[in-house]
Parts: C-alpha cells; sequence; structure tokens
C-alpha cells in the first residue's frame, strides 16, 4: 500500500490552494480528484469576481478570510501573471426605499475592515455609467475580476513544484480510520489504497459525501446540505454596456442578478437562486433553461432601462454548496478540524462557496493551522 503524509481530497480552487501551502511547507501531498480535469465544478461556474468582503456578518468567518483572502489574491495574480483587472462595482439602489439598505451595507462594509467603499450621488454613478439607473449607489473600488482557471493552473503548477501529485479520474470511495492516520480505498480506472497520516476534505459539492464515507466519522458533524443552482445568460450580441460590475441590494439566497464583466469584456448577467431538491443533489443538471431568462428582464431592467428584448441567451449554471435554505440565515463557512469533530488528521471544508474564491490563500492558511 502506498503511503503518503497528506491526501487532499478535490482539485477545485481550494483544494489546489490547500495542497500547495502543504507541499510548500515540506509535506508529502496527494491530491485525488474524482473527474477528469482540475476546478470543472463550483471553481468554474461562478462569477469569477475577486470580492471585496462588504456584506458578510461582522465577526463572521467569511468576512474575515475574504477581506485578507482579497489582498493575498491580488498580491498572487500580480506575482504569477494571472490574468485579473480590479474592475471597481456599482452597488445601486434602484427606488427611494432601497437608500436605507445602501447605508447598511455601507456600515457592514466598514466594520468587516473594508475601507475604500464610499457613496456616490446617482448622478455621479450615472455620469459614471451612461446605461445605469439609480437613485443612488456605493462604489467598491478593490473589487475585480479574475481568469479562475488561470489561477488554478498557477496553483496546480506552485504545488507540483513543491512535490505535490495529482491524480485524475480517482473518487474517494471509502476512507477508514487507523492508528496513525487513514486508510483510503480510490476508485477509477485504476483503483488503489493509500495510506495518508492527515486528509483534507475539500471536494466541494462532495464534501457531504466523503465525510459519509468516512469510517466511524461522528454523523452528528455533518452539516445539512442545500445546493443552490445559479443561472447565468449573457447578452447575445455587442460588448458589455458598462464598464464597471453593477450590483443590486441584496436578495435572499445571494446578490441579486448583477451584471459581471469578464476579462475579453462580455457581459454576464446572474446568477439567480433556484433551490434544488434533495432528490436532484446527486445527479446535477447544469443546463440552463432560456425561460427563466423572463425573470431576468425585469430585475436587471432596474438598473438598466435599455436592456433590449430578446438580447439575454443562456450561458452557464453552477450550483453553490450551502448549510442554509430558503428562509434562514445564511450560514457561515464551515473549516471542521480536529478540535471540532475529534478525528486527528482530518479537516472538513463544508458550505464553502462564496467569496471562496476570493479566500482561497487564506482558506488555505487555516487548512495548515487546523493540521499544525
Amino acid at each position: 500500500m502506498e503511503r503518503v503524509d497528506c491526501v487532499v481530497v478535490g482539485a477545485g480552487v481550494v483544494g489546489l490552494a490547500a495542497a500547495r501551502r502543504l507541499a510548500r511547507a515540506g509535506r508529502e501531498v496527494v491530491i485525488l480528484e474524482a473527474a477528469d480535469a482540475i476546478g470543472t465544478g463550483t471553481s468554474s461556474r461562478n462569477s469569477e469576481v475577486i470580492h471585496a468582503g462588504i456584506y458578510y456578518p461582522t465577526g463572521s468567518v467569511r468576512a474575515r478570510l475574504c477581506v485578507a483572502g482579497r489582498d493575498a489574491l491580488y498580491a498572487y495574480c500580480a506575482a504569477h501573471g494571472v490574468e485579473h483587472k480590479r474592475i471597481g462595482k456599482l452597488i445601486v439602489a434602484t427606488d427611494e426605499a432601497q437608500l436605507a439598505r445602501l447605508a447598511a451595507i455601507k456600515a457592514q462594509a466598514a466594520a468587516n475592515g473594508v475601507d475604500d467603499l464610499y457613496e456616490i450621488s446617482a448622478a455621479e454613478a450615472m455620469a459614471l455609467e451612461p446605461n445605469l439607473r439609480c437613485v443612488g449607489a456605493l462604489m467598491s473600488p478593490s473589487t475585480g475580476i479574475i481568469d479562475s482557471h488561470g489561477l488554478m493552473l498557477a496553483l496546480q503548477g506552485d504545488a507540483e513544484e513543491a512535490g505535490a501529485m495529482l491524480a485524475l479520474l480517482s473518487p474517494l470511495d471509502r476512507a477508514h480510520r487507523t492508528a496513525d492516520g487513514f486508510e483510503l480505498e480510490v476508485g477509477g480506472t485504476e483503483p488503489m489504497r493509500i495510506a495518508c497520516a492527515t486528509l483534507v476534505n475539500a471536494a466541494g459539492l462532495g464534501a457531504w459525501t466523503v465525510a459519509r464515507n468516512l469510517d466511524g466519522f461522528p454523523a452528528d458533524r455533518i452539516p445539512p446540505r442545500v445546493l443552490a443552482k445559479g443561472n447565468y445568460y449573457a447578452l447575445a450580441q455587442g460588448r458589455s454596456p458598462f464598464s464597471r460590475l453593477v450590483y443590486p441590494v441584496p436578495v435572499e439566497g445571494g446578490l441579486g442578478v448583477h451584471l459581471t464583466i469578464d476579462l475579453g469584456g462580455q457581459a454576464r448577467f446572474g446568477p439567480d437562486v433556484e433551490w434544488l431538491a434533495p432528490e436532484a443533489y446527486d445527479r446535477i443538471d447544469y443546463a440552463v433553461d432560456p425561460r427563466r431568462a423572463d425573470g431576468f428582464y425585469g430585475e436587471v431592467r432596474r438598473y438598466w432601462p435599455g436592456l433590449p428584448d430578446d438580447a439575454l441567451v443562456p450561458a452557464y449554471s453552477g450550483v453553490r454548496p450551502k448549510l442554509s435554505g430558503p428562509g434562514q440565515p445564511q450560514a457561515d463557512f464551515l473549516i471542521q478540524g480536529p478540535e471540532t469533530h475529534g478525528v486527528p488528521g482530518l479537516v472538513n471544508l463544508f458550505g464553502i462557496e462564496s467569496p471562496g474564491l476570493t479566500s482561497c490563500l487564506v482558506i488555505a492558511d487555516e487548512v495548515a493551522a487546523r493540521l499544525a
């Protein structure tokens, strides 16, 4: 049986960042990925936004990791040639009743340590973005966009340069606790068994399955699993009518149907929030229903009245691994180490959705600290 120091399950952006961090600390690392490529799940099905840390409850893990992660990620991208742009974001109120919500968002951001968010008038916002309509706005200069796949390739390269090994098409079927770590049954085209001292569950949507397949793991330490699909639409023709990201005030389950821009200058709208039924969790359909665009037009026209009829076409969708459902307060990230679940050498990462990409480098630091 092959024996290594550490196994990371999942080659999404958080798993790759964790593997990089551990390998650079001198640990022998193997990354197990069930798919045939890195980052095929949540890591590549999102808005590709570097978030500033504005919305999250003060003192939450999300808030702390996002603010620190944003700065670390910008520095990493600059040092490694990962394409990105500090493009800025407008958070807009589209009626007078939402102005109080803008004030609350500004206060929340300040409490979280976001020190560059500032208020601008409707006239100033519409002068910056002539296609915009609003009654007030906040400007976030430190919000940006990123090539998420380029980031993951850079993390993979760093990890492998430090000695980590990536095994694709290698799902973790079963894990058994031993006196000095774990024995793993790995499936795929070339099944194998691996012994390791430490195990990092960064499987994203599959993190719950990995935890359930660990013999002897306390079931009461596995949190509820809630999945929400987000659908994105693109403009059928032309480049973005805006030069910055435009976000309405947040809605339940997400940040509203916002406008983002990719590094090629194309506009994307979304995501919406489509709560999935539990029976759909293990057979996720990423197809985007063109009919759901009907609900986008009214939302987008609140801040872009000039959106033409029939202008939106399906782009892609993603699914967020959440720990809370409709009508519930948004749950925090759950980075679960031995001090919580009592299993030495194990770290579980549950509910790592937005801003997981922004926070990936400091999430990796948290994982390393839990294993120290």
